[in-house]
């Protein structure tokens, strides 16, 4: 017998949130989490807001600062919010900014002509979600002020005259506890965007301050007269620059600004673009980078043609030839930007393609005219990787799916899993037969694949395509993944990156987990893996497939007690805890050390195992980074060990 009733449906049962109340129950809709890179967009939404008076010629200096308590403050010299009545609302057109979404003067084309903002729902979000915000504004020769708390005013604003006080809105607040699971502040992630768009405006200042800790308080200025030049010529900095200056090329036309910045790395393989709309960075490219590519190839192979430069008049360089060694900074705005695909990071303008495309390929082609040697330099460049291209066609075809690939079986050391759906699978990368056996009998034979490494991988930063896909270890380890989510690797022309959701797609597992020894071998070996990730499988990493387990280093036994110990802090603070009398200390030289059960407890076990994931949010530094300490250049090297190398503590053995 049925004991269902059925259930009362009527309209008591329709709830509306009012004004910000949306906000408070669904965050995750507005700023994408309630972690970290939520918390920290918080500090962007308030400075987006600077950077559009900026942008509009209104405002020269933005300061920025966090302070005890994670308490931001972000004051500028714009024009002021405005402060008279909203005639629609009865308030204070500043009180409608701040509790009201999709309220401001960029909806109209009025107040500003460009703006940012992925939303369109700025400080009020930022209201919403803290536990209190203030805002003061100096506009009209008066001065306004006004608290709210979770997103409601407290009072009436309170005006009062301020003659001769420069223009200006200054805006506080204190993320709300409650809604963040943590509601500390990520120094660099601010840091980075903050020096980011200081590049995009030439000539704004904009002043970072932490000063929460105070033995280590710090205030950084950024302003770049050079613009976007300036951030090619920080990306390149310490490489072979193939000329100088960077090229630059700023074009307007109706409702649309374009500027690109771009130089070519001799003896460089890596392509880094960077592309933004409205100073948001379009991680998965779109309309703007199709039409600058699509240019670039065209102009270049037209410029060769010209002067009699292409050694087979029937083989032209393709984009993937021209983009060899590239740095790029391609920045649009426009009014009515729609963004796209997985993060929203993509632009879908469809127009704005065929405006970038002509305008550079006008730009490009009077540059080129005009500097014979720059384009002669690109040219040979491109020469030269498409020699390389064509002596490694072969083993390219052993990188694409429905060739040779297809009819090879899998690695014959992979030890796979059972389970068909990748978005339940995990590869381990294993360093070494002997973890490799452990970890092949410790695993849990339905989800997690093992792949045993020998020895050390190729260094791919001082190879060329050709060497590393000669390279047996790299072969495998790309034929173990999925060889068509590493497009790097691929003979494409696409002019579009693989999206995050196009990389999941061809992944035979969604979970790689690099899987080391924890000594300084294991850190190398680790480090070569991720030097081959960030070069030739950056959307992998992007899409946050990449991982690092983390290994004990020691396992401690006194008595009943066995715990593991992961670095020499933690295994003092074990040692205090428990003493030091009558103590069994084991340090694990390697993976192999340990029995299969140690590894599963320790590094296998989902419901017990640590892993990092590895992400690409500064992807700058890191291809900076890995130049540095992974490239051919022997002296900034150097230079960079003797100034960090005082720090490390050496043991003698």
């Amino acid at each position: 017998m049925s004991t269902n009733k059925e259930m009362k449906y009527d309209a008591s049962h329709i709830k509306v949130l009012e004004g910000l109340e949306a906000v408070r129950k669904r965050p995750g809709m507005y700023i994408g989490s309630t972690g970290k890179s939520g918390l920290n967009h918080l500090i962007f939404e308030v400075v987006d807001n600077s950077i559009d008076e900026a942008m509009a010629g209104y405002c020269t200096d933005i300061h920025v600062t966090i302070g005890a308590d994670n308490i931001v403050t972000v004051s500028d010299n714009g024009r002021g919010i405005p402060i008279d009545t909203h005639k629609e609302k009865n308030m204070s057109a500043v009180e409608v900014v701040m509790t009201t979404l999709h309220a401001g003067g960029k909806f109209e084309g009025e107040g500003y002509k460009v703006s940012g903002g992925l939303h369109g729902v700025g400080v009020s979000v930022v209201n919403a979600l803290s536990d209190w915000l203030t805002v003061t504004v100096h506009r009209d020769e008066q001065r306004y002020d006004q608290r709210y708390e979770r997103g409601y005013a407290c009072s009436t604003g309170d005006l009062s005259d301020a003659p001769g006080q420069p223009t200006g809105t200054v805006i506080a607040f204190k993320p709300d506890a409650s809604i963040f699971d943590d509601i500390e502040f990520t120094r660099e992630v601010i840091e980075h965007r903050l020096k980011e768009l200081a590049f995009l405006n030439r000539g704004v200042t904009i002043v970072f301050t932490d000063s929460r800790d105070a033995d280590d308080s710090i205030t950084h200025t950024f302003c770049y007269e050079g613009g976007i030049v300036a951030y090619v010529e920080s990306l390149t900095e310490g490489k072979i620059r193939l000329f100088e200056p960077p090229i630059y090329m700023k074009c307007d036309r109706d409702a649309y600004e374009v500027e690109v910045s771009f130089q070519y790395i001799d003896d460089y393989y890596d392509e880094t673009v960077v592309s933004f709309a409205n100073n948001i960075r379009t991680k998965e490219g779109g309309t703007h980078l199709s039409g600058f590519r699509s240019a670039l190839t065209r102009v270049i192979n037209s410029f060769a043609k010209k002067y009699d430069l292409l050694k087979d008049k029937t083989k032209p360089l393709t984009g993937t030839d021209l983009r060899e060694g590239l740095t790029a900074i391609i920045s649009v705005k426009l009014r009515d930007p729609q963004f796209e695909g997985q993060t929203k990071t993509k632009l879908g303008n469809s127009e704005v393609k065929g405006i970038v495309d002509s305008l550079i390929d006008e730009a490009l082609s009077d540059y080129i005219e005009t500097q014979p040697k720059v384009g002669k330099a690109i040219v040979a460049k491109g020469l030269l990787a498409q020699q390389v291209r064509e002596a490694s066609r072969k083993a390219q075809e052993l990188v694409r799916r429905k060739t040779s690939l297809e009819s090879t079986t899998l690695p014959g050391k992979l030890a796979d899993c059972s389970e068909k759906d990748p978005s339940l699978c995990e590869l381990f990368l294993v360093e070494g037969d002997s973890a490799g056996g452990s970890a092949k009998q410790g695993r849990d034979r339905n989800s997690q694949a093992i792949l045993p490494l020998r020895g050390k991988v190729l260094n791919v930063e001082k190879a060329r395509l050709d060497k590393i896909l000669a390279n047996e270890e790299i072969r495998t380890l790309i034929t173990a993944i999925g060889p068509e989510a590493i497009s790097s690797l691929q003979n494409s022309d696409s002019e579009d990156p693989l999206d995050a959701e196009s990389v999941l797609a061809k992944l035979r597992y969604h979970k790689i987990i690099i899987m080391t020894d924890a000594d300084v071998d294991g850190a190398h070996i680790r480090t070569l893996l991720l030097t081959f990730f960030f070069r030739y499988a950056r959307p992998l990493v992007e899409a946050g497939c990449l991982y690092i387990a983390q290994p004990p280093l020691y396992l401690v036994k006194k008595g009943s007690v066995r715990r593991y110990c992961y670095s020499d802090s933690d295994l003092e603070t074990c040692l205090k805890e428990i003493g030091r009398e009558r103590v069994n200390i084991q340090r694990y030289k390697g993976l192999g050390e340990m029995n299969p059960d140690q590894l599963w407890d320790t590094t296998l076990d989902p419901d017990s195992r640590t892993l990092l994931q590895v992400n690409s949010d500064d992807a700058e530094t890191a291809d900076q980074i890995f130049a540095l300490l992974m490239g051919g250049e022997v002296e900034p090297r150097r230079a960079f060990i003797e100034q960090y190398g005082k720090t490390v503590r050496w043991i003698d053995v």
